[in-house]
């Protein structure tokens, strides 16, 4: 059964935030969940195949499949009646029921336990991924034809590569169910924000309150930072003392918190 709880009030409050959350880095993201108590929201080890570029950032909404480790050994399908039953369990398999059912701005969030040794997907699967809208596939685990999955244009975080197919050690069991995704207790319908650093996952309503304090904190960092390569003093500028606060808001017509 899905747990996928989303409806068109949702769908609007994401596009209502979603230009101001891209204004934010995983960092500062991070450090706002952090002060509300959210501590696991970054998926650790999950880089981009390719990095996005300085600035560039994905926001949108998880959708997510589970894996697990294969129970036994597997022979391949021989006879006629074999070979069509194995095309059927394949169509209904949950990551290709889930791909067929992504949305614009989704992004396919796979669980595959961390394992190494599965290609999850490949440049078949990648380019369906983005014929669908998604905006990215994150892999907890592995992918494979990465010199093809690269000239798909299709952003993708994962763990590994490795040359084989998901079935060598794994297999899907469920979609849009909570998930592991390294160490983030993910549920279908949170919101990820993405960039060259990683993937932070979080509530909606949280992801609410990053869009609406994270740009004024970006903001005055680079401010800082400004200050700094003028020769300003981290004792001065990081945190800025009271008389800088008011230097801040003089300069920019902004407040510091």
């Amino acid at each position: 059964m899905s747990a996928l709880d989303w409806s068109t009030q949702h769908d609007a409050c994401l596009a209502a935030i979603r230009d101001d959350l891209a204004k934010v880095s995983t960092a500062t993201a991070f450090f706002l969940l952090q002060q509300r108590g959210w501590r696991n929201t970054y998926m650790k080890g999950l880089q981009p195949l390719q990095e996005l570029g300085f600035g560039k950032r994905l926001v949108g909404r998880a959708r997510t499949c589970q894996y697990l480790l294969r129970r036994g050994p597997e022979r391949p399908p021989v006879t006629p009646e074999e070979v069509a039953a194995s095309r059927m369990q394949r169509l209904a398999s949950p990551e290709i029921v889930l791909i067929e059912s992504l949305e614009p701005g989704d992004i396919f969030c796979v669980d595959a336990l961390g394992v190494r040794t599965s290609g999850i997907i490949g440049d078949i699967l990648a380019t369906r991924i983005k014929y669908r809208g998604a905006l990215a596939a994150i892999i907890n685990g592995a992918v494979r034809d990465t010199p093809y999955v690269k000239s798909v244009g299709l952003p993708i975080y994962c763990a590994a590569v490795h040359p084989s197919a998901s079935g060598r050690d794994t297999v899907p069991v469920a979609y849009d169910l909570p998930v592991n995704m390294a160490g983030v207790h993910l549920l279908p319908g949170d919101i990820l924000l993405a960039d060259d650093e990683g993937v932070v996952a979080m509530p909606l309503e949280l992801a609410e309150y990053v869009a609406s304090t994270g740009p004024a904190k970006e903001d005055l960092e680079l401010w800082i930072r400004g200050k700094v390569e003028a020769g300003g003093s981290i004792f001065d500028y990081y945190p800025p003392l009271p008389d800088k606060e008011a230097e801040y808001m003089r300069e920019t017509g902004q407040g510091s918190r």
